[in-house]
């Protein structure tokens, strides 16, 4: 149960009930819910007329349309579904950072997880389908889309028998991952994104072109945010681990932080361009506070464009 808490917070998971993780697109499932589905039925919300056909149900007939036109019209009407949605979640060496986190830090890997992880239990509770990767250069773990509580437990259980390690490497990945995702869903990315950006850019397009909604949670920790060094500090690579620089950081941190937002731009952009929800999310930030903030942020332009 230990474990089971240090990923599912409370105050997280009671400040995100009240809010709906909507698909931004016809997403497709297998039982009622709450979102729309492509197929047409008889239940839940009014979509449009067709003229009657011999062999429809009467019981579906529009007989105040029948009173002022005087010809019979069925009511079709769009059934909820439940969301499928798969949360990629990064598990590559850099997201160990930073290593000796001290006192109430956490790393970028366990802020990602438990962000992952509050996703999960709301979307659960609210009867969609959740699946888990556990992704770095490969495929790692992979968990199926599932509206069981019972998945909680296996959610934890991939999370804790894992450990942040490898390299990242998109350049096939992402499109390996998108043939494996056949229905049309919500597809979550909780990355680092510490890798080849156009790798990412076009793994994104992949996702789109299988018309996903995608979501891209952009986790980064303070230091790589600010740069905050000051003295003469050994930096050591996290994923290659014979690379070391040691430097004056004071002499670095203007160009650092240029470089930085240019990368950061490329990203937002990228973002945009594909009408992907792009987040950059410090690890500074109080968990509940990014998560609210950001599902908030989506719901309310959702709303605005309906």
């Amino acid at each position: 149960m230990s474990e089971f808490a240090k990923y599912f917070h409370p105050e997280v998971l009671s400040k995100i009930s009240r809010l709906e993780l909507r698909a931004r697109h016809v997403v497709e499932g297998f039982v009622s819910g709450m979102h729309k589905s492509p197929y047409k039925g008889y239940s839940v919300e009014f979509a449009n007329h067709r003229p009657y056909v011999p062999g429809d149900d009467i019981r579906h007939i529009d007989w105040r349309v029948y009173a002022k036109a005087d010809r019979f019209f069925i009511k079709e009407y769009e059934e909820e579904t439940n969301m499928r949605v798969h949360l990629l979640l990064d598990c590559s060496g850099s997201m160990a950072y930073p290593e000796h986190p001290g006192t109430g830090r956490m790393t970028k890997w366990d802020y990602a997880s438990t962000l992952a992880a509050s996703l999960a239990h709301l979307l659960i509770y609210q009867q969609d389908g959740v699946g888990l990767t556990l992704f770095d250069s490969q495929i790692r773990r992979q968990l199926p889309v599932s509206s069981n509580r019972g998945a909680l437990v296996d959610f934890t259980n991939a999370v804790v028998a894992s450990a942040p390690q490898n390299k990242t490497d998109l350049k096939i990945l992402f499109h390996q991952l998108a043939g494996r995702i056949p229905r049309r869903g919500m597809v979550v990315i909780l990355s680092d994104l510490l890798t080849n950006v156009d790798d990412i850019i076009r793994g994104l397009q992949r996702f789109r072109y299988g018309r996903h909604d995608v979501l891209v949670l952009h986790v980064l920790d303070h230091d790589e945010l600010q740069f905050p060094f000051s003295d003469r500090t050994l930096f050591e690579g996290m994923e290659e681990l014979n690379q070391e620089i040691l430097t004056d950081p004071q002499s670095l941190r203007s160009s650092y932080l240029a470089a930085l937002e240019v990368f950061l731009g490329r990203m937002r952009r990228a973002c945009l361009d594909q009408k992907i929800d792009y987040a950059l999310i410090s690890t500074a930030d109080s968990l509940d506070v990014a998560l609210t903030t950001f599902l908030a942020t989506r719901m309310h332009r959702q709303r605005a464009k309906a």
